[in-house]
Parts: C-alpha cells; structure tokens; sequence
C-alpha cells in the first residue's frame, strides 16, 4: 500500500501541468504584438536618424571636403589620414552595438573640428607625394636641397713585385660635388582623384677634381691639376599628372598612379665650356635630356603607422650631340632607363609630428654612346665607335621627419644615405608645403 501511494505520488508530480486558460494566451500575443509595433517604430526613427546624419555629413563634404568621399580633403599638403580610433565600449555593453557606437562616434557636427585628427606625413615621398589633392585646392611648396657626392679611384698601370712594391704609373683621381638646389612646387586638385603638378628648380652646383698623374716617385705631386668649377642656374623642370584609384577606406590602400615628364631646361652639360683636354670650365645644371617617368604608389593607413610603396620607370631619350669634346668627336647619346623601386613606414608620434623609415634603388642602365676618335694631328676623325658605360645601382636610405604647424602647412625634412658605392653619399631636403583653396 505504502509503494502504490509513493508510485502516485510520483506520477502525480512527473504530469505536465495545466494548460494555460485561451484567455491568459491571447493576452500574451497582444503584449508580443505591441512589444513588435514598437520595436519597429524605434528601428524607423533610428533610420531616419542615420540618414539625417548621413546627410550631413554629405553636406560637410561638399562645404568642408572631409569625409571618406576624398580622404585628402581635410589632410595637410601630404598627409595621410589614419583610420579613426574606435571608441571603448562601455562596461556592460553588447558586442552587437559597437559598430553602430562607432560610427555614431567618427561622425562629428557640422562647423566642429573632428575630434581625432592624426594624420601621419610621408616625408620621404617627396617625389611622389601623398593622397591626391583635393579638387579646387592648390599646394604651394618650397624645396630647399642639399647634396654632397665623393668620388675616389685609383689606377695603376705596371707591375708589382713581393712586399707591396709598385714599379709603374698612377692615375689619381678625385672628384667633390655639392649640389644646392631651390625649388618651387606647385600642385592643383583637378577633382578629387586627378592632380596636375610642376617643379621649377634653381640649381647651384660646385665641382672639385683633382687629377694628378703621378709618373716620378720623387715628385709625387708633379702634374696635379686642381679643377674647380661652380655655377648656378635653372635646373631642369618637371611636371606631371597623378590619378587616385581608391580612396584608403575599407582596410584598402590608396592606389595613385603618376606619370611624371623632365624637360632639358637647365644647362647642358655637352653644351658647357671646355679646355683642350675636354675638362669642363662651367658646371652644367641639367642633364641635357628629354624624360618620362610613370610610377605607381601604394599607401596603406593603419593604426598608428602608413606602410607605402612606390615603383617607376624613368625613360630617357637620347639625342644626337655632334660636338668636339678633347679628342674625340660625340655624335650620339642614349643614357639608359631606370627602373626604381622604394618601400618604408612612416610612424605617428602625436597628432602633429610623424617619422618615416624606408629605402629606395634604383638601377640605372649603361649610357651608350657613338663617336668618332679624332687624330692628333692630321684631325680627321676615325671610324664610329659604340661604347656603353657599365649599369649604376644607386641604393639609399630613407629618414624623414614631419611635423605639422597647422591645417595649411607641414614642415619636412627628410635624409637620404647612399648605400651603395654608386650612390650620392648625402642628400638632405627641407619642404615647406602651404595650401590655398580656388575653387
């Protein structure tokens, strides 16, 4: 009796309990109903909401030129902006609401500086520049460079016995070059993916050579000729065209590809003042050649560092030359193309300074050359010749260090470093962009 009252009892609390009244269901789905109709009137408010800013925003983009439409708009001459920093989110708060937090919060009121400005300066992209200028925008810069290039050799023409004895014939040369170069610069935003530009540089150049000939161990220093020779004058102009692929939003980079021409405006160095032996008398301030130069760069925004990358070809036509230099009598010059390649990261520091690490090569091919000897003493010029002189690799490193004073100007100063032999052993630029608004 006992278990089939405990076998009851366990039956009886195993059964599902009472179906609720039609009643108590029917107030249950009016509750869920209503829950539902507000649920939807608050997701349409918050709609309408995100687009009214999105509006505005559009409007700041048309007044103000901020916004991702043109990444460049609100950037210094140069500059990069970095992707905004997403707010923390607030204790207790859902994964599921941050993306719309920070967008809320990379939205800023129209007439108000937005609150995260960094921007990281490349400055040791001089060449190629940053994101694209904005449409009616113009950048106004002022160059100021300095280059130093020694050059050693040593040639012996003899024979050489046991403990460094040397029977025979030196030819020492030695050559300094400084190079100061004022440049102004100019760059115009066509729209906001299309950018004309244009440099025009003064050149001051200063060439040291000391060739001593060295023939009598006892006068070590007989036939030494010191050949100093300086001049300044226009360099030569470049000016070019640059188009913006992408705008950097999304994680992607910017894409910007440029075509850059060299007009032969600054003295020819074929065209300079000779002596008899052919040694110049004046410092040519051009290399005497037509070029052009397509590259393509790549900038990639991250946080708080930009990692870029450039590669280009520069193409040089040669032209017939048909002069008398020393003894020989040059008719034809083709200097070689030079492909190029550079890759860096700059650093944001603050929301003012940056710092830019990278290196740069170039491999500039063999100039090739067609002249005729001339004899020394009849004149007459002998049968054409073909020479072409060896293959340059010119690699340096990259410093930079910018800092900006305000919205419209940015101080750079970057350094190159040879790194190889064939390098200039020092090039130092100092640039000071302004920005005016046309149109």
């Amino acid at each position: 009796m006992a278990g089939l009252l405990i076998l009851t009892a366990a039956l009886a609390a195993a059964a599902p309990s009472a179906a609720p009244a039609p009643q108590e269901l029917a107030d249950l789905r009016d509750q869920i109903a209503r829950e539902r109709t507000r649920l939807d009137e608050q997701q349409r408010a918050l709609d309408a909401q995100r687009t009214r800013l999105e509006e505005l925003e559009r409007t700041m983009v048309a007044k103000l030129g901020s916004g991702p439409e043109t990444q460049s708009a609100a950037v210094t001459p140069g500059g990069v902006p970095l992707p905004p920093s997403p707010p923390a989110p607030a204790p207790g708060s859902a994964e599921a609401g941050a993306p719309s937090r920070a967008r809320s919060a990379a939205i800023q009121p129209v007439g108000q500086a937005p609150t995260d400005q960094r921007q990281v300066q490349v400055a040791v992209l001089a060449e190629q520049g940053g994101v694209i200028t904005r449409a009616g925008r113009l950048t106004l810069e002022g160059d100021l460079e300095y280059a130093r290039a020694d050059r050693n050799r040593v040639v012996f023409r003899g024979i050489e016995i046991p403990q460094s004895v040397l029977i025979g014939v030196f030819d020492i040369n030695e050559s300094r070059q400084d190079v100061l170069t004022m440049a102004g610069v100019a760059r115009l935003g066509v729209t906001n993916r299309l950018e004309v530009n244009a440099r025009v540089p003064y050149v001051y150049r200063s060439d040291r050579s000391v060739l001593a000939p060295v023939s009598d161990p006892a006068m070590p220093n007989a036939g030494q000729i010191d050949k100093p020779v300086s001049d300044g004058g226009l360099g030569d102009v470049d000016f070019g065209v640059r188009y913006q692929f992408t705008n950097g939003t999304g994680g992607r980079p910017y894409l910007i590809a440029g075509v850059q021409g060299i007009a032969p405006t600054g003295t020819n160095p074929f065209a300079v003042n000779r002596d008899a032996l052919g040694n110049a008398t004046e410092a040519a301030t051009g290399a005497g050649f037509w070029g052009v130069s397509p590259s393509l760069t790549a900038i990639l925004p991250t946080d708080p560092a930009v990692l870029f990358g450039t590669l280009g070809y520069t193409i040089n036509f040669g032209r017939s030359i048909n002069r008398t230099i020393g003894p020989a009598f040059i008719e034809y010059v083709k200097p070689g193309n030079e492909p190029a390649a550079s890759l860096g990261i700059a650093l944001s520091l603050n929301p003012r300074t940056s710092l830019s690490f990278g290196y740069a090569h170039t491999w500039a091919f063999g100039t090739r050359t067609r002249l005729r000897l001339s004899d020394a003493q009849t004149g007459e010029l002998g049968e054409l010749q073909r020479t072409k002189t060896r293959d340059l690799q010119l690699g340096r490193f990259l410093f930079g260090v910018s800092y900006r004073t305000s919205l419209k100007t940015t101080i750079n100063w970057n350094v190159e470093v040879g790194a190889t032999d064939d390098a200039t052993d020092l090039r130092t630029t100092l640039r000071i962009p302004l920005s005016l608004n046309l149109f």
